[in-house]
C-alpha cells in the first residue's frame, strides 16, 4: 500500500526540514518545494494528501498561491496546514481567509503537528 503524500512549502530551514523528517518518521512520503509557483503544478500532479506551507516568504504573497489551490477543481480538496511567525496575525488571518485549514505559530509547529493535521483533516 501506497503512503499518503504530504507537500511541504517553505523557504527557511527551520523547521521546514524538521518538518520533512517528522512527517517522514511519521509515515508520510514528503515532497518539498521552496516555489510558490511550484507547489500549484506540483499539488495538481501528485495529489497530496495536505499541505503544509510556510507564510514566511520574503517575495511571495503565500496566502496568493493558497487562493490558487482553493480556487483549482483539482486541488481545491486538499487540506492545508499554515504556519506563521506567531506574531504575524495578519499572515494567519490571511491564510484561513484563503482556505487555509488550520493556521499555527512557526514556533510551535512541530509539537502540534499530529493535533494540526487531524484538524485539518477532520475539516476538510
Amino acid at each position: 500500500m501506497m503512503k499518503p503524500l504530504a507537500l511541504v512549502l517553505y523557504e527557511q530551514l527551520l523547521p521546514g526540514s524538521q518538518l520533512l523528517n517528522r512527517l517522514q518518521d511519521g509515515g508520510y512520503r514528503v515532497q518539498s518545494t521552496s516555489s510558490p509557483q511550484e507547489l500549484v503544478e506540483l499539488a495538481r500532479a501528485e495529489k497530496p494528501l495536505f499541505i503544509l506551507a510556510d507564510l514566511r516568504f520574503a517575495s511571495n504573497n503565500i496566502c496568493d498561491t493558497l487562493r490558487r489551490l482553493k480556487g483549482d477543481d483539482a486541488t481545491k480538496h486538499i487540506a492545508i496546514v499554515a504556519f506563521a511567525d506567531p506574531a504575524d496575525t495578519r499572515s494567519q488571518a490571511g491564510a484561513l481567509e484563503a482556505g487555509a485549514a488550520v493556521v499555527a505559530g512557526s514556533d510551535g509547529i512541530l509539537d502540534q503537528l499530529e493535533a494540526l493535521l487531524d484538524q485539518a483533516l477532520h475539516v476538510e
